[in-house]
């Protein structure tokens, strides 16, 4: 598959026409056609939608999106950027499936740096992308999941569990549950307290946008222990009295084989013990 009709995909997604497309790449329709064909034919799998309501990504062309443009992404790191950094230094891509744990993919990336020396480092934030599949096909070296693997292609190795307690803001007049919507076990630990509050709000995972939301607004919310101990400390935020804390299922993702696996293990277990 040529990195151009990735390219032109794209084209046509954001601008939402192929003769959009055509104009935007001074190319003709029927070259903007052929490449989307190729993609199409390639994957087995229709990626857009025309009628009466113009062009549109079917949902596999929707699931397709993230990587396409991860693709473009790396290709143009590797062109541009990669040759002239890679003189003594580890390449790293870490993503994590869950935004509670973007600030401990950071911690993790300093770690292994400093364990390791300086690094050619990618930290993933979509959380729309599949973890494991990232790592499995070398988009990513390592990722943190919730879900359990179940892929002969990566390495699962569980660790304690993600703890998260139910916090409120001290005077919150209407307090206001924010729904992470952090997978299964989140869902069904949470309806009880989201039944008792006025009304509730939807962060779609966004751990850090929807902890500022409370934290200026007023609120209750469940949110990892590590992420808000200074608030604790400071009485920002105050435990919710008889509430139960929420332990999440936390798997660190590796590729079978790989040769960082047991450095970001090591790493990883070493800054959770150290929280």
């Amino acid at each position: 598959m040529q990195l151009k009709a990735i390219e032109t995909f794209l084209c046509v997604a954001d601008t939402g026409g192929f003769h959009a497309a055509a104009r935007k790449m001074n190319v003709t329709q029927t070259a903007v056609s052929a490449r989307i064909r190729q993609i199409e034919e390639e994957t087995g799998k229709p990626l857009f939608t025309r009628g009466a309501g113009g062009t549109n990504l079917t949902e596999f062309g929707r699931q397709f999106r993230p990587y396409a443009e991860q693709m473009v992404s790396l290709w143009s790191f590797a062109a541009r950027d990669l040759p002239a950094q890679t003189q003594n230094r580890v390449a790293l891509r870490l993503g994590a499936q869950l935004s509670i744990w973007d600030p401990l993919l950071v911690d993790l990336a300093v770690q292994f740096e400093q364990k390791l020396g300086q690094l050619l480092l990618t930290l993933n934030f979509d959380h729309d992308l599949n973890m494991i599949d990232a790592v499995a096909t070398h988009v990513l070296d390592a990722a943190l999941t919730h879900e359990q693997p179940n892929d002969s292609r990566i390495e699962s190795h569980e660790l304690n569990p993600e703890r998260l307690l139910l916090v409120k803001t001290p005077a919150a007049d209407d307090p206001v549950f924010v729904n992470l919507e952090l997978g299964e076990v989140y869902q069904d630990h949470v309806r009880s307290a989201a039944r008792q509050a006025a009304g509730q709000t939807v962060f779609l995972g966004n751990c850090l946008m929807a902890l500022r939301y409370v934290l200026r607004r007023g609120g209750t919310g469940y949110f990892p222990e590590y992420v808000i101990r200074d608030h604790l400390r400071s009485n920002d935020l105050i435990p919710v009295a008889g509430s139960v804390d929420l332990m999440l299922p936390l798997y660190l993702v590796t590729r079978r084989g790989s040769s960082t696996s047991n450095d970001i293990l090591t790493c990883l277990t070493d800054l959770r013990s150290g929280s």
